[in-house]
Protein backbone atom coordinates (compact mmCIF):
# COMPACT_ATOMS: atom_id res chain seq x y z
CA UNK A 1 0.00 0.00 0.00
CA UNK A 2 1.46 3.35 -1.03
CA UNK A 3 1.36 6.50 1.05
CA UNK A 4 1.73 8.88 -1.87
CA UNK A 5 0.35 9.35 -5.37
CA UNK A 6 1.63 9.54 -8.95
CA UNK A 7 3.79 6.47 -8.39
CA UNK A 8 6.50 5.19 -10.75
CA UNK A 9 8.57 2.06 -10.21
CA UNK A 10 11.90 1.04 -11.75
CA UNK A 11 12.10 -2.74 -11.91
CA UNK A 12 14.06 -5.19 -14.05
CA UNK A 13 15.67 -2.53 -16.18
CA UNK A 14 12.84 -0.13 -16.98
CA UNK A 15 10.32 2.32 -15.55
CA UNK A 16 6.71 1.29 -15.00
CA UNK A 17 3.71 3.45 -14.22
CA UNK A 18 2.13 2.81 -10.83
CA UNK A 19 2.60 0.62 -7.78
CA UNK A 20 3.48 -2.59 -9.60
CA UNK A 21 4.03 -6.03 -7.98
CA UNK A 22 7.75 -6.83 -7.66
CA UNK A 23 7.89 -9.71 -5.14
CA UNK A 24 6.55 -13.29 -5.24
CA UNK A 25 4.95 -15.33 -2.47
CA UNK A 26 8.03 -17.49 -1.93
CA UNK A 27 10.59 -14.66 -2.06
CA UNK A 28 12.82 -14.70 1.01
CA UNK A 29 12.14 -10.99 1.51
CA UNK A 30 8.44 -11.65 2.20
CA UNK A 31 8.47 -14.63 4.52
CA UNK A 32 11.89 -14.10 6.16
CA UNK A 33 11.92 -10.29 6.21
CA UNK A 34 15.21 -9.85 4.36
CA UNK A 35 14.56 -6.42 2.87
CA UNK A 36 16.22 -3.02 3.11
CA UNK A 37 15.36 0.38 1.73
CA UNK A 38 16.39 3.99 1.89
CA UNK A 39 14.62 7.29 1.37
CA UNK A 40 15.65 10.49 -0.34
CA UNK A 41 13.56 13.55 -1.16
CA UNK A 42 13.08 15.80 -4.16
CA UNK A 43 11.49 19.18 -3.39
CA UNK A 44 11.69 22.62 -5.00
CA UNK A 45 13.69 21.04 -7.84
CA UNK A 46 16.37 19.94 -5.35
CA UNK A 47 17.53 16.43 -4.44
CA UNK A 48 19.88 16.71 -1.43
CA UNK A 49 22.17 13.81 -0.45
CA UNK A 50 20.79 11.47 -3.12
CA UNK A 51 24.21 9.89 -3.58
CA UNK A 52 24.56 9.29 0.16
CA UNK A 53 21.14 7.66 0.40
CA UNK A 54 21.92 5.35 -2.53
CA UNK A 55 25.29 4.38 -1.04
CA UNK A 56 23.64 3.62 2.30
CA UNK A 57 21.15 1.33 0.53
CA UNK A 58 24.06 -0.92 -0.45
CA UNK A 59 25.59 -0.77 3.04
CA UNK A 60 22.23 -1.76 4.53
CA UNK A 61 21.98 -4.70 2.14
CA UNK A 62 25.43 -5.91 3.14
CA UNK A 63 24.57 -5.60 6.83
CA UNK A 64 21.53 -7.84 6.24
CA UNK A 65 23.68 -10.29 4.21
CA UNK A 66 21.91 -9.40 0.96
CA UNK A 67 24.16 -9.00 -2.08
CA UNK A 68 23.90 -5.46 -3.56
CA UNK A 69 23.52 -5.63 -7.33
CA UNK A 70 23.32 -1.96 -8.36
CA UNK A 71 26.26 0.41 -8.07
CA UNK A 72 25.30 3.54 -6.08
CA UNK A 73 26.25 5.81 -8.99
CA UNK A 74 23.94 3.84 -11.28
CA UNK A 75 21.21 4.00 -8.65
CA UNK A 76 21.55 7.80 -8.60
CA UNK A 77 21.13 7.97 -12.37
CA UNK A 78 18.08 5.68 -12.28
CA UNK A 79 16.49 7.95 -9.67
CA UNK A 80 17.31 11.13 -11.61
CA UNK A 81 15.86 9.65 -14.80
CA UNK A 82 12.59 8.88 -13.02
CA UNK A 83 12.43 12.21 -11.22
CA UNK A 84 12.65 14.08 -14.53
CA UNK A 85 9.22 12.64 -15.35
CA UNK A 86 7.68 14.77 -12.56
CA UNK A 87 6.98 18.51 -12.57
CA UNK A 88 9.96 20.44 -11.27
CA UNK A 89 7.99 21.72 -8.28
CA UNK A 90 6.76 18.25 -7.26
CA UNK A 91 7.73 16.82 -3.87
CA UNK A 92 8.74 13.21 -4.40
CA UNK A 93 9.82 10.46 -2.01
CA UNK A 94 12.62 8.33 -3.50
CA UNK A 95 12.83 4.77 -2.20
CA UNK A 96 15.47 2.30 -3.48
CA UNK A 97 14.91 -1.24 -2.14
CA UNK A 98 16.63 -4.64 -2.06
CA UNK A 99 15.26 -7.98 -0.93
CA UNK A 100 16.59 -11.54 -0.96
CA UNK A 101 14.84 -13.89 -3.38
CA UNK A 102 16.09 -17.33 -2.36
CA UNK A 103 17.14 -18.77 0.96
CA UNK A 104 19.83 -21.27 1.86
CA UNK A 105 20.34 -23.27 5.06
CA UNK A 106 16.72 -24.48 5.36
CA UNK A 107 15.53 -21.19 3.93
CA UNK A 108 16.73 -19.03 6.84
CA UNK A 109 19.87 -17.39 5.43
CA UNK A 110 19.53 -15.37 2.21
CA UNK A 111 21.26 -16.90 -0.78
CA UNK A 112 24.19 -14.75 -1.89
CA UNK A 113 24.14 -13.12 -5.29
CA UNK A 114 20.41 -13.47 -6.01
CA UNK A 115 18.78 -10.20 -5.05
CA UNK A 116 15.70 -8.25 -6.05
CA UNK A 117 15.92 -4.49 -6.59
CA UNK A 118 13.34 -1.83 -7.25
CA UNK A 119 13.27 1.95 -6.98
CA UNK A 120 9.91 3.52 -6.23
CA UNK A 121 8.99 7.20 -6.61
CA UNK A 122 5.91 8.59 -4.87
CA UNK A 123 4.66 12.15 -4.93
CA UNK A 124 4.29 13.12 -1.25
CA UNK A 125 4.05 16.78 -0.10
CA UNK A 126 6.70 18.23 2.16
CA UNK A 127 5.27 19.17 5.56
CA UNK A 128 4.92 22.96 5.91
CA UNK A 129 7.52 24.87 7.93
CA UNK A 130 5.03 25.56 10.70
CA UNK A 131 4.05 21.87 11.15
CA UNK A 132 4.89 20.63 14.65
CA UNK A 133 4.49 17.45 16.67
CA UNK A 134 4.31 16.21 20.25
CA UNK A 135 6.12 13.30 21.91
CA UNK A 136 5.64 10.94 24.81
CA UNK A 137 7.46 8.01 26.39
CA UNK A 138 7.02 4.46 25.14
CA UNK A 139 7.33 1.07 26.80
CA UNK A 140 9.22 -0.27 23.76
CA UNK A 141 12.96 0.23 23.32
CA UNK A 142 15.54 0.21 20.60
CA UNK A 143 17.48 -3.06 20.17
CA UNK A 144 21.26 -3.37 20.24
CA UNK A 145 23.53 -4.47 17.40
CA UNK A 146 24.12 -7.84 19.08
CA UNK A 147 20.48 -8.85 18.57
CA UNK A 148 19.33 -6.87 15.53
CA UNK A 149 20.58 -5.07 12.42
CA UNK A 150 20.65 -1.57 13.92
CA UNK A 151 23.31 -0.59 11.34
CA UNK A 152 20.88 -1.04 8.43
CA UNK A 153 17.71 0.62 7.23
CA UNK A 154 16.01 -2.76 7.33
CA UNK A 155 12.32 -3.51 6.97
CA UNK A 156 12.49 -6.02 9.83
CA UNK A 157 13.18 -3.19 12.32
CA UNK A 158 10.03 -1.25 11.54
CA UNK A 159 7.40 -3.36 13.34
CA UNK A 160 9.10 -2.28 16.57
CA UNK A 161 8.96 1.36 15.45
CA UNK A 162 5.29 0.86 14.61
CA UNK A 163 4.57 -0.40 18.13
CA UNK A 164 6.17 2.75 19.55
CA UNK A 165 4.23 5.03 17.23
CA UNK A 166 0.88 3.32 17.77
CA UNK A 167 1.37 3.44 21.55
CA UNK A 168 2.15 7.17 21.37
CA UNK A 169 -0.87 7.86 19.14
CA UNK A 170 -3.14 6.02 21.57
CA UNK A 171 -1.88 8.30 24.34
CA UNK A 172 -2.76 11.33 22.22
CA UNK A 173 0.74 12.28 21.01
CA UNK A 174 2.30 12.48 17.58
CA UNK A 175 5.47 10.48 18.22
CA UNK A 176 7.46 8.62 20.86
CA UNK A 177 10.78 9.50 22.49
CA UNK A 178 12.52 6.14 22.57
CA UNK A 179 15.13 4.84 24.98
CA UNK A 180 17.91 2.37 24.24
CA UNK A 181 18.54 -0.79 26.23
CA UNK A 182 20.46 1.23 28.83
CA UNK A 183 17.58 3.63 29.41
CA UNK A 184 19.14 6.61 27.62
CA UNK A 185 17.36 8.47 24.81
CA UNK A 186 18.12 7.03 21.37
CA UNK A 187 15.74 8.72 18.91
CA UNK A 188 12.03 9.01 18.17
CA UNK A 189 9.90 6.27 16.65
CA UNK A 190 10.43 7.71 13.17
CA UNK A 191 13.45 10.03 13.21
CA UNK A 192 16.56 11.17 15.02
CA UNK A 193 16.09 13.75 17.78
CA UNK A 194 17.86 16.93 18.88
CA UNK A 195 17.41 19.24 21.85
CA UNK A 196 18.57 22.78 22.57
CA UNK A 197 19.51 24.10 25.99
CA UNK A 198 21.12 27.49 26.69
CA UNK A 199 21.91 27.87 22.99
CA UNK A 200 23.78 24.54 22.74
CA UNK A 201 22.41 21.89 20.36
CA UNK A 202 22.61 18.31 21.67
CA UNK A 203 21.73 14.93 20.18
CA UNK A 204 22.09 11.36 21.46
CA UNK A 205 25.49 9.93 20.67
CA UNK A 206 25.39 7.23 18.01
CA UNK A 207 25.97 4.12 20.12
CA UNK A 208 24.86 1.39 17.72
CA UNK A 209 21.26 1.19 18.92
CA UNK A 210 19.85 3.45 16.19
CA UNK A 211 20.70 4.50 12.67
CA UNK A 212 22.60 7.77 12.76
CA UNK A 213 20.81 9.51 9.93
CA UNK A 214 22.18 11.35 6.92
CA UNK A 215 19.98 14.37 7.65
CA UNK A 216 21.18 14.28 11.28
CA UNK A 217 24.78 14.44 10.02
CA UNK A 218 23.89 17.27 7.65
CA UNK A 219 22.38 19.34 10.47
CA UNK A 220 25.47 18.81 12.63
CA UNK A 221 27.75 19.88 9.79
CA UNK A 222 25.65 22.94 8.95
CA UNK A 223 25.51 24.03 12.59
CA UNK A 224 29.25 23.71 13.11
CA UNK A 225 29.98 25.46 9.81
CA UNK A 226 27.88 28.36 11.14
CA UNK A 227 29.81 28.54 14.41
CA UNK A 228 27.17 26.90 16.61
CA UNK A 229 28.04 24.38 19.31
CA UNK A 230 26.79 20.81 18.83
CA UNK A 231 27.31 18.02 21.32
CA UNK A 232 26.77 14.34 20.63
CA UNK A 233 26.34 12.94 24.11
CA UNK A 234 24.43 10.65 26.45
CA UNK A 235 21.00 12.19 27.10
CA UNK A 236 18.19 11.08 29.39
CA UNK A 237 14.47 11.69 29.44
CA UNK A 238 15.04 14.27 32.16
CA UNK A 239 17.48 16.12 29.89
CA UNK A 240 14.70 16.45 27.34
CA UNK A 241 12.26 17.58 30.00
CA UNK A 242 14.71 20.39 30.83
CA UNK A 243 15.31 21.42 27.20
CA UNK A 244 14.46 24.82 25.72
CA UNK A 245 13.70 23.42 22.26
CA UNK A 246 13.34 19.93 20.76
CA UNK A 247 13.10 18.88 17.13
CA UNK A 248 13.10 15.70 15.06
CA UNK A 249 15.47 15.17 12.16
CA UNK A 250 14.75 12.85 9.26
CA UNK A 251 14.65 12.63 5.51
CA UNK A 252 10.88 12.92 5.23
CA UNK A 253 10.46 16.40 6.78
CA UNK A 254 14.10 17.40 7.44
CA UNK A 255 13.13 19.37 10.60
CA UNK A 256 10.01 18.82 12.72
CA UNK A 257 9.66 21.08 15.79
CA UNK A 258 8.40 19.38 18.95
CA UNK A 259 6.08 21.55 21.05
CA UNK A 260 5.31 19.13 23.90
CA UNK A 261 6.88 16.16 25.70
CA UNK A 262 4.11 14.75 27.89
CA UNK A 263 3.21 17.67 30.21
CA UNK A 264 6.30 19.73 29.28
CA UNK A 265 5.75 22.45 26.66
CA UNK A 266 8.31 23.95 24.29
CA UNK A 267 8.30 26.93 21.97
CA UNK A 268 8.93 26.47 18.26
CA UNK A 269 12.11 28.33 19.01
CA UNK A 270 14.69 30.40 17.15
CA UNK A 271 17.39 27.74 17.00
CA UNK A 272 15.06 25.17 15.44
CA UNK A 273 13.87 27.76 12.91
CA UNK A 274 17.48 28.67 12.09
CA UNK A 275 18.43 25.01 11.61
CA UNK A 276 15.64 24.62 9.07
CA UNK A 277 16.78 27.76 7.24
CA UNK A 278 20.35 26.47 7.15
CA UNK A 279 19.24 23.16 5.71
CA UNK A 280 17.23 24.80 2.92
CA UNK A 281 20.12 27.17 2.17
CA UNK A 282 22.49 24.20 1.88
CA UNK A 283 20.00 22.14 -0.16
CA UNK A 284 19.93 24.90 -2.80
CA UNK A 285 23.32 23.55 -3.91
CA UNK A 286 21.78 20.17 -4.86
CA UNK A 287 19.65 20.69 -7.99
CA UNK A 288 18.13 17.77 -9.86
Amino acid sequence: MSFGKNIRTWFEGSWHEGDIPVMRAADHGIWQGSSVFDGARMFDGLIPDLDAHCARTNRSAEALMITPTIDPAEMVEIAREGLRLYPRDAAVYVRPMYWAIHGSELGIAPLEGVTGFALCLEEVPMPPAEATTTITTTSFRRPVLADNVCNAKAGCLYPNNARMLVEAKRKGFGNALVQDAMGNVAESATANVFMVRDGVVMTPIANGTFLSGLTRARHIENLRDNGMEVRECVLTLDDFRAADEVFLSGNFAKVTPVVAFDEVRYDHGPVTKRIREMYWDWAASCPL
